[in-house]
């Protein structure tokens, strides 16, 4: 049985401009929307978790590979997508957590990592050997070096395939995604003035380099399951600003891939792009899209708009206070948002709130913030909302509401702030 992926690029080599979004979160409630959407669509659903979010150390998440597999696949279960819909990938899998370490630690923690994701039955296996680590000379890491590292890590996600297919011979087996130049997860960390797309000769050395790599270290073969590229088009967002895609500067790079058929690149950063300009992505060649911080945002969004509601509505000593519970949260704790984030005092709070790197969505799942969260719903569900508040707060989600789309409920509105951001990429897969 062929990859949904594999699948999608014989599409395009027969013409097609389609493509797929990557939901990468492991947010509870973005989870449901990218599963809900895969129903209402029968279509696949591509959910991928970061090396720092789930590893064999628990990530940021306290999730174990295995975990987040058994999450995702039992929320599916309930939601009603079958399992064969329900792709599961690893972004960023390689020594991302360990660059402190020197490579023997680092590869081998690395090892672990791929392993770990394959075993428990993740298909899309991005290898991310793009950092350097502790013992690594001065200067640009190498292809060559990349790429032997890739290697290495190849074949670790290959041993956990098969000892999964062994248990279980239906299991799919993975695909990977490679590259050299990888934007950093989570959006730029300082203000940038503008962006290096990739240039073509260093795509085309990319994979001239891991197919001799990968024929000397005897596993040649291995690049047929390799489906894309990831490479930079020219696409970022910041704290305030976001890097939109510009065709004619990205038309050498693209121009360069007609050269490999079975490859497609992978877009990483393309959070808060526009509709059009995914939609041109997906043209150009950059057929998986992958997004994360835009759906917590949004859903950050949605949150906060209900919480001004509830104030209006809810007398104050039954509020829930959620955007004062999420802030105490983020300064108890501000080891997810301080690299990140400069400036004046009233600058960095106002980016603890609003950020697009949306730092905030480290802080989402705790139980404070988690308690807060219910008690909104629950207030504002004693508290009904008046259709005239909800277009002042929500307009968009209130056009829906009104047209029966979804109910005026507490937890739908806040969904519908993420759906929001989902439509943009539905449109340009062309669902």
């Amino acid at each position: 049985m062929k990859h949904p992926i594999q699948l999608l690029m014989e599409q395009r080599r027969n013409g097609q401009n389609c493509g797929i979004e990557s939901v990468c979160s492991a947010n509870e409630y973005v989870l449901e929307v990218a599963l809900r959407r895969s129903k209402l669509f029968n279509a696949p659903v591509l959910i991928e978790a970061t090396a720092n979010q789930v590893n064999q150390f628990g990530g940021y998440t306290g999730m174990y590979p295995q975990d987040f597999y058994d999450m995702v696949l039992k929320m599916a279960f309930e939601i009603g997508v079958p399992e064969d819909h329900v792709i599961l990938g690893g972004d960023h899998l390689g020594p991302l957590t360990w660059q402190n370490l020197p490579e023997t630690e680092a590869m081998a923690n690395s090892e672990v990592l791929v392993y770990q994701y394959a075993r428990a039955g993740f298909t899309k296996i991005h290898l991310d050997t793009s950092m350097k680590v502790a013992d690594d000379p001065d200067g640009l890491l190498s292809t060559e070096t990349i790429a032997r590292r890739g290697a290495i890590l190849y074949k670790a996600a290959m041993r956990g395939y098969e000892e999964l297919k062994a248990t279980k011979p239906e299991a799919m087996r993975p695909v990977f995604v490679i590259g050299s130049e990888v934007p950093i997860p989570g959006g730029a960390q300082e203000a940038e003035d503008s962006l290096s797309v990739t240039k073509p000769e260093a795509f085309r050395d990319t994979v001239d380099t891991y197919r001799r790599i990968f024929k000397e270290e005897g596993i040649e073969d291995g690049m047929n399951d390799v489906v894309a590229v990831v490479t930079q088009p020219g696409v970022e967002f910041g704290d305030d600003q976001v890097f939109m895609y510009d065709r004619k500067a990205a038309s050498d790079l693209c121009e360069a891939l007609k050269d490999f058929p079975e490859l497609c690149f992978e877009g990483h950063s393309t959070d808060y792009q526009s509709k059009e300009c995914l939609k041109q992505m997906v043209e150009d060649g950059i057929a998986i899209l992958k997004v994360g911080p835009a759906l917590t945002y949004g859903l950050r969004e949605g949150l906060f708009s209900l919480s001004m509601m509830e104030k209006e509505l809810v007398p104050e000593e039954k509020q829930a206070h959620f955007i004062e519970t999420l802030e105490a949260a983020m300064l108890d704790n501000p080891n997810n948002w301080i690299k990140h984030y400069h400036g004046s005092t009233k600058q960095i709070a106002l980016c603890r709130k609003y950020s697009f790197s949306d730092r905030a969505r480290y802080y989402i799942g705790l139980p404070s913030v988690n308690a807060s969260i219910t008690k909104l719903f629950r207030n504002l569900t004693e508290y009904p909302i008046p259709m005239n508040m909800l277009h002042q707060y929500m307009p968009l989600t209130y056009l829906k509401v009104r047209d029966g789309i979804i109910p005026l409920e507490p937890k739908e509105l806040a969904l519908d702030s993420i759906v929001a951001f989902m439509e943009d990429y539905e449109y340009a897969i062309g669902r």
